[in-house]
């Protein structure tokens, strides 16, 4: 009996730990956001009473094409990951996958992804998933090691999934589609600034061409996060604009990006002073600000939406 206790214990971590192994290759957390974003755009653009089968279907399709990208990312960049330390213990790096389980997993994820979506949503949302995966895998990726633009153009295929959402609901591109897109576009780039200034160290030993590892002063950085979350403070009014939300939308997207825009003044502000450990500081508060900035701009757009 104890034997066999053991054997089933031993099994049940085993299955536990094959399962973190993919949670870490469809990078989980990157997979949820865009989800999110997919589902708001869903609900902007959805007219009447909610059709929940049309949103399961752009989810699933959604999901499965997100977390093939996530895989084939990982086999593209296996060597590099190898070289941080914030990556190195990821499936691949680590050993804990071989590159041609990944090639499968991810190639079949996404292809089944955008069938499903052409087949069960419509043909445009499945487009510009497509789009969203080529550009990401063949463009944005190997980008990283070329040129710190990489970051700008990366923010294209991060900022498609609600329009995908919105496709998926209306069945066709709009100006109020395009304004989901611009909100995200604007906003992942002082998010990933951040990020990027936090690790430089580790993004210059593997070779990636990040804006804070070719600009170690921090000049441009700090120019570029504060111009890109000023115009993300103006573009996240577009939705009030197009009449998508009412009233309370506009002073939350208001505040929200008052907020936002202040924590990016201040982390320029300190790259000036040059102080290390306070640039460090306020890289990680600007972080933390683009992680809840979003989700509560989003919240209330939900809950104020023109119906």
């Amino acid at each position: 009996m104890k034997a066999t206790a053991e054997v089933l214990s031993a099994t049940v971590v085993a299955e536990k730990s094959r399962t973190a192994v993919f949670v870490d290759l469809v990078k989980a957390r990157l997979t949820t956001l865009v989800l999110l974003t997919t589902l708001v755009g869903f609900y902007a653009g959805w007219r009447g009473a909610m059709n929940f089968a049309l949103m399961f279907h752009a989810l699933a399709g959604t999901a499965l094409v997100a977390a093939g990208a996530a895989a084939l990312n990982q086999l593209l960049e296996c060597e590099y990951d190898a070289k941080m330390r914030r990556t190195q213990n990821r499936p691949l790096p680590s050993g804990r996958l071989q590159p041609a389980t990944v090639m499968i997993f991810g190639g079949v994820c996404a292809t089944a992804g955008l069938i499903y979506l052409a087949l069960a949503v419509n043909l445009i949302t499945s487009v510009i998933g497509a789009v969203t995966l080529v550009s990401y895998l063949f463009i944005y990726t190997p980008l990283k090691r070329v040129t710190w633009l990489n970051t700008a153009i990366g923010a294209m295929p991060g900022a498609l999934p609600p329009v995908m959402g919105w496709t998926a609901a209306r069945g066709e591109l709009s100006g109020e589609s395009w304004a989901l897109f611009a909100i995200l576009a604007f906003w992942q780039m002082p998010h990933f600034f951040s990020i990027a200034w936090i690790y430089r160290d580790e993004y210059a030993k593997a070779g990636f061409k990040m804006l804070p590892v070719v600009d170690p002063h921090g000049q441009r950085t700090g120019q570029q996060v504060v111009s890109h979350t000023l115009a993300l403070l103006v573009v996240s009014l577009s939705p009030f604009i197009f009449k998508m939300t009412g009233t309370i939308y506009l002073a939350g997207a208001v505040i929200l990006g008052a907020g936002y825009l202040w924590c990016a003044i201040q982390f320029s502000r300190q790259l000036r002073f040059a102080r290390a450990e306070l640039t460090l500081v306020r890289a990680r508060q600007l972080f933390l600000a683009s992680i809840i900035y979003l989700p509560l701009l989003l919240a209330v757009m939900v809950l104020d939406k023109v119906k």
